[in-house]
């Protein structure tokens, strides 16, 4: 659902969508969550968010991001809220959110939603306190929110906060949505998913070893619509799963490769082309501003 904002006093910043490029469980750790390793890669497209501050410091969406769900749990109000509650800031925000990424795809948009809202008004209500602090605020409120907060494509371990930048060749990616929303505390209870894979390198990615998405199988076979799109896209390359949800792509060396691609599975595949970045567009935004 697209929300737009009336004229007068806002700013507007991009909450990039991610992909996991492999998804690993190496353990259940001593807290009870599963120990994961990932890269994730940042994306040239994804939500708009719409902030403007206000004086009585009181924190309104305009609109919904997601329809039927409470202002009070919008992580884009929760970010705000929080952000104000950990500095006993006074002002406050008007947050509208035009909405791109789908729901429970895999693909990072609540997540990096809340982490633009950290990053804008930390700017814009000119508290300065730093992208480890604003990391650490993030890591409160879901566990891909610190590499959003960052904006750099990175090797994730732990619950997917500890962070190491990697360098990613630029690539073109054909991305699909089954439009299944994934719930992602029912998929990690599956006696199905692999929990004890053993762990990787970063020389196991960089070398090109299929590493997999450990949820994959689970979803191919639990959503015949899942199933059916990685049918379509293995028709020109090698369909992966992103993250925890039903988002599907293919990478592609260049634009003209995923276009094709794209041409041939689009009537009967929902996709689009999108780029991978190099890092992420707020962090472009944030240097203009």
């Amino acid at each position: 659902m697209s929300t737009v904002a009336p004229t007068g006093g806002w700013s507007t910043w991009p909450a990039p969508a991610k992909l996991n490029l492999f998804l690993r469980i190496t353990g259940r750790r001593d807290d009870g969550y599963h120990g994961l390793q990932t890269v994730f890669r940042m994306l040239d497209w994804g939500d708009t968010i719409r902030l403007r501050v206000r004086d009585d410091g009181r924190v309104h969406r305009i609109g919904a991001s997601v329809p039927g769900l409470a202002e009070d749990d919008d992580l884009v109000v929760r970010a705000a809220r929080l952000l104000q509650s950990a500095v006993k800031c006074r002002l406050g925000a008007d947050i509208a959110v035009e909405k791109c990424i789908p729901s429970g795809a895999g693909l990072g948009g609540g997540s990096s939603d809340a982490a633009t809202v950290l990053r804008a008004l930390d700017r814009l209500w000119r508290l300065d306190l730093g992208e480890g602090r604003l990391a650490e605020l993030g890591l409160a409120l879901g566990a891909d929110v610190p590499v959003f907060v960052r904006g750099r494509n990175a090797w994730a371990e732990g619950v997917g906060e500890s962070l190491a930048p990697i360098d990613l060749a630029p690539a073109w990616y054909l991305l699909a949505d089954p439009g299944v929303h994934v719930n992602t505390a029912g998929l990690f209870q599956s006696p199905e998913l692999t929990r004890n894979a053993a762990p990787a390198t970063m020389t196991d990615f960089v070398s090109g070893a299929s590493l997999g998405n450990a949820f994959e199988p689970v979803l191919r076979r639990r959503e015949p619509a899942v199933e059916a799109v990685f049918a379509a896209l293995a028709e020109v390359g090698t369909p992966r799963l992103t993250g925890t949800g039903s988002g599907c792509f293919v990478e592609f060396a260049t634009r003209e490769s995923a276009d094709a691609a794209h041409a041939r599975v689009a009537s009967r595949v929902q996709a689009r082309v999108v780029a991978g970045a190099m890092r992420s567009p707020l962090l472009d935004a944030l240097e203009a501003w």
